[in-house]
């Protein structure tokens, strides 16, 4: 592999030169050969900063050098800051070499833009939802334009894979190549992640109909290393003596290890995000320095969020940005010193991304984990007693280090929200097409492998009655009065949205709000504002949920982070509580990266857990309620609390545990027991008495039958918890 880079055209190994590189890094070499042969797709999956980008671009670059007659290049990516931040990274490839680099989005320059129009080559750099706007609005453009468009790259590929979004793009890439007429010389794809479960299987994620073979370019060797720790907070019970809240005293913390550096905090609501941020610039002012901490969230401005991002780059002034999801991928925001985790992640994915953010340019990654759990006391709940949260991050924490293991993507989906607006945006591009055309790009060619003929038409047959699309003479279908009205609005491009919030509402008082991106039944028990509440109404029409409040012990502090958590995550937890260990192996030694409160709270959990036998109970009497630990993940959890609802108990679950209210486990496991055998009740069944079901964009639009299949397919999983019932039952006996 040393003398790899001299496949590279010289020009661009000029620019190696330039950079002062004495050799090109493992994935680098790796990837020249099939990005240069031009007939296979890759999939280069290494950490952050393993030099991913120039992998792709090195020989992709090298393919287009001649070629000043059209795009070469079609970069796409799931954030507008991303693409800012690779228009930048190219500018040196630019300037050597003269190729035009050109960045589109809603914000881009406007000269830029016609520059392209005028005369299009070399790399374009765009979302989804603006090559969706070219598709409809230019396709006899884009056709001239990528004529001799020789590579697709898409950046932070786990960010699509599996979602809305990403059946989006997979369908735009697929209808790119019908307009360019390359259905039968398919354009290489290539994807570049550095958190992709299950690798193996991801080709078929990136091209369904397999008309191209994938190479996967792995990272085999890495230099890079961690250092890790996990902090315990014990928030007091408010009965017992004055002490200082947990809250403050994490924040007391985070301005001890932040102040004077850069660092991300990562706090999984923008509610906290916001709190923290506050208290730290507090703490900033009583101090009489200046501020260094900011929020970052998507509910900020652009220009708050650049302004942050900016600041960040320069590492000019120590910086800390306390943050969502929004600075997880892969935008170049400079040297930060560490990553802070405030609460438990909710997927071992993210959780690397946001790893992968500090140690950049050489240095160790840095990862804290600050976790507070309550104070236990005679009326704790199972979920408090077990220190879930704690558990779940030192369960996420092994698997990542230990067995380096990442959730995949379920890609079993139907994603019907989004197949209704392809076919939308299919009529709108073409102004009238087939049936069959449709389906065959769509459906059998395209991503939506799993929808049937019968659900499809049952689709169309709907579009059609509700005025989206109409059949003309010819036999074509063309846009209805309120699809053209639908397409025609600037918001038409993007299939994804934010959850709905609803609010919650106790009888007069409005409590506050809840988006809706997760299970909510007619008597189901939820956690809100550190309260135990019953769902007695869900108004899907004024968006509001009336709740009651549910007797029972102390709310559990740790509800879960309202994100779908894996089966292979609470398995580890079982296991770390039956082993009472939760340390790393390495070689012959046991690697422990929790501090000395940590360390007490899952010592706390282990006894309890022992105490109680649950490595062989999975159903226990607690006081009035029952509660059910099956240490699977939500998909099961939410089948199980849909059966028992279904059966007319009152039951909610909590980070993974199910409580059923005012229950005997000598009624509640019959229940199950009839569940488990009888094979006739569906996920189908189970999503039917679900009262809010549309979650997706165009989930309105769909008919009753398909709305309830898609619903059901994300939310339960019948068979396993079936079998996963029978096996507890039987320990219980």
């Amino acid at each position: 592999m040393i003398d790899a880079h001299e496949k590279l055209d010289f020009r661009v190994q000029q620019w190696i030169f330039r950079q002062g590189w004495d050799r090109l890094r493992e994935i680098q070499c790796l990837s020249i050969d099939p990005i240069l042969s031009g007939k296979t797709d890759v999939l280069i999956s290494a950490s952050t900063a393993a030099g991913k980008t120039e992998a792709f671009f090195l020989p992709a670059i090298s393919t287009i050098l001649d070629d000043d007659d059209g795009v070469g290049i079609l970069y796409v990516s799931p954030l507008k800051a991303l693409i800012n931040d690779q228009d930048r990274r190219l500018e040196s490839f630019a300037d050597l070499l003269d190729i035009q680099v050109t960045p589109w989005h809603g914000d881009s320059p406007q000269g830029r833009k016609s520059q392209l129009k005028r005369k299009p080559s070399g790399i374009l750099l765009i979302t989804p939802e603006s090559l969706e706007s070219m598709l409809i609005r230019d396709s006899g453009w884009v056709k001239s334009a990528f004529i001799n468009l020789k590579h697709i790259v898409i950046d932070e590929f786990h960010a699509f894979i599996g979602t809305e979004r990403g059946y989006h793009l997979l369908s735009l890439l697929n209808r790119l190549e019908h307009l360019l007429g390359r259905l039968n010389r398919p354009i290489p794809r290539t994807a570049l992640s550095a958190t992709l479960g299950e690798l193996d299987k991801v080709p078929a994620s990136l091209r369904p109909n397999k008309s191209l073979p994938c190479k996967i370019v792995r990272q085999t060797q890495s230099s890079s290393s961690l250092k890790m720790q996990v902090k315990g907070f014990i928030e007091a019970q408010p009965d017992t003596l004055p002490t200082k809240d947990a809250e403050y005293a994490v924040c007391e913390d985070l301005y001890k290890i932040c102040r004077g550096g850069n660092h991300l905090i990562f706090a999984n609501s923008r509610t906290r995000t916001e709190n923290i941020a506050n208290t730290l610039s507090e703490m900033c002012e009583s101090h009489s320095v200046p501020n260094e901490f900011f929020p970052h969230h998507g509910s900020l401005s652009k220009e708050m969020r650049e302004s942050l991002e900016s600041r960040l780059q320069k590492e000019q002034l120590p910086t800390s940005a306390i943050c969502t999801m929004t600075l997880e991928l892969g935008i170049d925001i400079g040297k930060v010193n560490s990553v802070v985790q405030v609460t438990a992640p909710h997927s071992i994915a993210s959780l690397r991304q946001r790893m992968g953010r500090s140690g950049r340019r050489g240095g160790a990654s840095i990862l804290r984990m600050f976790i507070t759990e309550s104070e236990i006391t005679a009326d704790s709940n199972i979920v408090d007693n077990l220190r879930l949260e704690l558990v779940q991050s030192l369960a996420m924490i092994r698997l990542l280090v230990g067995s380096k293991w990442f959730e995949p993507a379920d890609t079993s989906l139907y994603h019907f929200s989004t197949l209704l607006h392809q076919v939308l945006a299919l009529i709108a591009q073409w102004g009238g097409i087939r049936v069959e055309q449709i389906y065959t790009l769509l459906c059998k060619e395209g991503p939506f492998q799993q929808v049937s003929v019968g659900q499809f038409k049952s689709l169309l047959s709907h579009m059609g009655k509700t005025e989206l699309i109409t059949q003309v003479g010819s036999g074509e279908l063309v846009l209805g009065h309120i699809g053209e009205k639908i397409t025609n609005h600037y918001t038409f491009y993007a299939v994804f949205k934010t959850p709905e919030e609803y609010r919650i509402v106790a009888g007069t008082k409005v409590l506050g709000t809840l988006p809706i991106d997760s299970l909510i039944l007619e008597g189901q028990h939820i956690i809100f504002a550190g309260k135990r509440w019953k769902v007695e109404q869900v108004d899907t029409e004024r968006k509001l949920i009336s709740v009651v409040r549910a007797k029972g012990g102390k709310a559990p502090k740790f509800g879960g982070s309202g994100m779908s958590v894996h089966d292979v995550v609470r398995q580890e937890m079982f296991k770390i509580l039956c082993e009472g260990d939760y340390r790393i192996s390495v070689g012959e030694q046991k690697i422990d990266f929790a501090d000395p409160v940590a360390q007490a709270l899952f010592s706390e959990a282990a006894n309890y857990f022992q105490s109680h036998n649950l490595a062989n109970i999975k159903m226990l009497q607690t006081g009035s309620a029952v509660s059910i630990l099956p240490w699977m993940g939500d998909k099961v959890v939410n089948t199980i609390v849909a059966a028992l609802i279904s059966k007319g108990f009152g039951a909610g679950a909590f980070a993974g545990v199910i409580e059923v209210e005012k229950a005997k486990l000598s009624e509640v496991l019959p229940a199950l027991e009839e569940f488990a055998s009888d094979e006739t009740v569906t996920a189908h069944d189970l999503a039917l008495v679900i009262p809010e079901k549309a979650t997706d964009k165009f989930d309105d639009h769909l008919p009753e039958d398909l709305l309830t299949e898609g619903y059901a397919k994300k939310a339960f999983d019948v068979d396993r918890t079936r079998t996963v019932l029978k096996n507890m039952i039987k320990l219980q006996s």
